[in-house]
């Protein structure tokens, strides 16, 4: 039975007398409960079929206090395998329809208590699917001002209203002499009529389905237009250039445009104009707006021609409805859907790529020399040991004023002989190109094939730095030292490091300041959580930044697991957790399978086998064992209980074979060519190798490692239709590619994929920026450009997968293009 049908029920009986008080509240509750549930099964069943009592058991699940990573790891059974993307949603939009309800009930109580509610606004507000039509329906019954049509219908005008709504053929100044009422402020024909129609147009505002209809209409056919701002200096238009003189559909403007207008607008560039249709043609947007007064006219009742005598009176009363009205409300409604949409879509990258990062691949324990570069101030040095701690740090001079290029050298290559590092991570900032040839040298000098530089990116590095959780790990450091320690750390597990820093300063997504603060704060953490969760965490040797980001941890349990591994050494077992305060059953349900024990009294500690399902994993290994099978041998179904179904013994099955293993890819890292260090080397038909540094709706940015990301645009990815740059490419991805263009003025360097693509007969003599349509289009969208959602992908190279390496270079593209921030 449908939630309104069991509403009109029970309100029925109440009505009667034959429920209690308490019988209703719990009847409404549960309705507004399973209309929740049927509708948020419906939105994720777009994608993959979902059905209620998956959604209905994940929402008691997740209200019972289970986080997402448990219920999509460890509660497989319970929501029918609903992944943690699934669930992801699933909250987020639960969040969201439980406001709309509580909305709904505020709207209907305030409607009531002024005595205004009837069976067909009840109805209405049960009906509302967003809080948009919910507004529409409260709109008229506001608490406000007294407005002009209420002060027409106290002085009795509205029975003119009527009357030339109903007979056009009435002269509507003879019948405005009929109401003259000077006492009121009506006092000549010419008031009268101006009351009348401010009673028309009003009613025209509230009719709720007019304007939906209306609404929808103009999202469908609508345009939006931008123009150059009156006092924008030629300086400040230059990134808004292709914006200056821009019309586009409304249902039909990318992400990234909508919030290059609205970026554009508020910082006083552009003039932005929501029209019924293109805006420079006068014409056709007269010939639009005459549609939307015809159906005004029609919900009025209007059949009059125009010669008739009130036929000018009513026509200017339309369009004053229309254009005062109703106009002036889509546009602000119609902006705000744009840039919601918009706003998603930007999270919802947002989130991908740094989904991507998190989970590159890591270089594992080795001692690393990390080097944060810099050109005045010098390049400071520190060296990590295997366990990430540092352990000498100091400061050189190679670059110019100092110059002291050769003592540099001399002292890089002791420290890198007395600690035994395999690895040099140079930052990717300022001098970056001009330490990574410093570090070549220190390699030649080592004479040994065993240790390797990578270009690592420095995003929020200083972030971290400056922050209270840098100066509690190192103790005593310059904050200028500290950059370098992270830059070290982050190649030998990116992961456990970037949870140190605000996902919002690495650097991997764009127009972040333009979106709403606490959606995108939401959607990052849940990534940051996810990722934690799929690797695992090792409780004795995890910092309390990691920790904390553990299913059912949190800051406060983090601080107290460290507190009490320092007090009392190393944890022996999972269940030894029991013993940190305020750690409870509850909260030890939740993380106890993503903490892992390697080396204690427990083999199943190291694994990602939940100590609940200890016995079912012994019960699988002996049987494995006397049946002389292997584990993937076994069949599923011969072990499902009441507890645990296929799905989670597939699971143990699977850890059996490969314990705690490492869901993150191979570590490999980009080969920079050289030579070539700033944008000036880079010449048309140069094969380069490079990292992904971003991944945007129209293509992806690649770190070449000379201080400016080149652009692969989309239609340059691939010989087949591409319509999502993640099909293809995903951030911290390895990639060869051809340069296609290269204009230094401008600092765009365009790139393709297709490394048989040929330049044309004569391009390398085209002017600067105008050799290839792609890096026409990549220009455009290099200045205003807004990633969407996609799918994590991989590139082919030389018929070999490469996975994201550690290095990842963190989109600096749309900073160094002048957008980002």
């Amino acid at each position: 039975m449908r939630a309104e049908s069991i509403i009109r029920r029970f309100s029925l009986m109440v009505h009667n007398g034959s429920v209690s008080s308490e019988q209703k509240n719990n009847a409404a509750s549960t309705a507004v409960e399973q209309r929740i549930i049927d509708q948020l099964a419906k939105e994720l069943s777009v994608e993959s079929k979902v059905q209620a009592w998956q959604v209905k058991a994940a929402i008691e699940l997740l209200d019972s206090g289970s986080t997402v990573p448990f219920i999509a790891r460890y509660r497989k059974e319970v929501t029918g395998m609903l992944s943690d993307s699934q669930l992801r949603l699933l909250e987020e939009r639960l969040r969201y329809l439980r406001e709309l309800e509580d909305r709904r009930v505020a709207v209907r109580e305030a409607i009531a208590e002024a005595g205004k509610l009837t069976d067909q606004l009840d109805a209405a507000i049960a009906a509302a699917a967003t809080k948009s039509e919910l507004e529409d329906i409260y709109l008229p019954f506001k608490s406000k001002r007294r407005t002009k049509a209420q002060i027409a219908r106290e002085a009795g005008l509205e029975p003119l209203a009527d009357l030339l709504l109903s007979n056009p053929q009435i002269d509507p100044v003879e019948a405005a002499a009929q109401y003259l009422n000077a006492g009121a402020g009506f006092a000549t024909d010419v008031d009268v009529l101006s009351g009348a129609r401010s009673i028309v147009t009003e009613r025209v505002s509230q009719d709720v389905v007019l304007a939906a209809d209306l609404r929808e209409r103009l999202w469908k056919t609508g345009k939006i237009g931008s123009s150059q701002a009156a006092g924008a200096s030629s300086e400040g238009t230059g990134k808004y250039s292709d914006y200056l003189d821009y019309v586009a559909d409304l249902d039909n403007l990318p992400s990234h445009r909508v919030l290059a207008l609205l970026r554009g607008e508020r910082d006083g560039v552009l003039n932005l104009q929501l029209a019924e249709a293109d805006p420079r043609d006068s014409d056709a947007v007269e010939a639009a707006r005459s549609g939307y007064e015809n159906a005004i006219a029609a919900s009025l009742g209007i059949t009059a021609a125009a010669d008739a005598p009130a036929g000018k009176w009513l026509a200017q009363t339309v369009r004053l409805a229309w254009k005062a009205r109703l106009l002036t409300r889509f546009e602000s409604d119609l902006r705000s859907r744009l840039f919601e949409a918009a706003e998603d879509e930007s999270v919802k990258i947002f989130a991908a790529n740094l989904r991507d990062v998190l989970l590159a691949a890591p270089a594992g324990n080795k001692a690393v020399l990390g080097l944060d570069p810099g050109l005045r101030t010098g390049v400071k040095v520190a060296v990590v040991d295997l366990t990430g701690k540092a352990i000498e740090t100091a400061t050189i001079y190679p670059h110019a004023p100092a110059n002291k290029w050769n003592e540099s050298v001399a002292i890089l290559t002791k420290l890198a002989q007395k600690h035994g590092t395999s690895l040099i991570a140079v930052g990717n900032g300022t001098a970056g190109r001009e330490t990574d040839r410093l570090a070549a040298e220190v390699i030649k000098a080592l004479g040994t094939k065993d240790v390797s530089k990578v270009i690592v990116s420095e995003a929020g590095a200083s972030v971290y730095s400056a922050s209270e959780l840098a100066s509690q790990e190192l103790p005593g450091m310059d904050v200028s030292l500290r950059g370098a320690v992270s830059i070290a750390r982050r190649l030998q597990d990116p992961l456990a490091e970037l949870v140190k820093i605000d996902p919002k300063s690495i650097g991997v997504g764009q127009y972040q300041h333009d979106v709403t603060a606490s959606k995108l704060d939401r959607a990052l953490d849940a990534v940051v959580e996810d990722c934690v969760n799929a690797v695992g965490v090792d409780v004795n040797t995890a910092s309390p930044s990691l920790l904390a980001r553990v299913a059912g941890v949190g800051p406060l349990l983090s601080r107290n697991i460290v507190d009490h591994r320092n007090a009392n050494g190393p944890f022996a077992t999972r269940k030894d957790l029991l013993k940190v305060p305020r750690l409870g059953a509850k909260a030890f349900e939740q993380c106890a399978g993503f903490l892992r024990i390697t080396g204690g009294k427990e083999k199943l500690d190291a694994s990602s086998v939940h100590p609940e399902a200890y016995k079912l994993a012994r019960t699988l290994q002996k049987a494995a064992e006397e049946q002389g099978r292997r584990l993937e041998e076994l069949k599923p179904a011969d072990f499902v209980t009441e507890q645990f179904g296929e799905p989670t013994i597939r699971d143990v099955v699977a850890e059996l074979q490969r314990p705690a293993r490492d869901p993150r890819g191979e570590f490999v890292t980009a080969t920079l060519k050289e030579g070539v260090e700033s944008i000036s080397d880079v010449k048309p038909g140069m094969i380069m190798e490079g990292t992904v540094s971003n991944v945007a709706a129209f293509g992806a940015f690649v770190d070449l490692g000379v201080h400016q990301d080149g652009l692969i645009h989309v239609s340059a990815m691939s010989n087949k239709f591409i319509s999502d740059p993640r099909e293809v490419v995903s951030s911290g991805q390895i990639v060869k590619v051809k340069v296609l263009d290269v204009d230094t003025a401008r600092k765009r360097i365009s790139l393709t994929l297709r490394l048989d693509d040929e330049l044309a007969a004569g391009e390398q003599d085209k002017p600067a920026g105008q050799r290839d349509r792609a890096s026409r289009n990549s220009g455009r969208e290099q200045r205003a450009g807004q990633p969407r959602t996609a799918q994590r992908g991989r590139v082919q190279n030389g018929g070999k997968t490469q996975q994201p390496a550690a290095n990842t270079a963190m989109a600096e593209a749309l900073r160094r293009a002048g957008l980002g921030k």
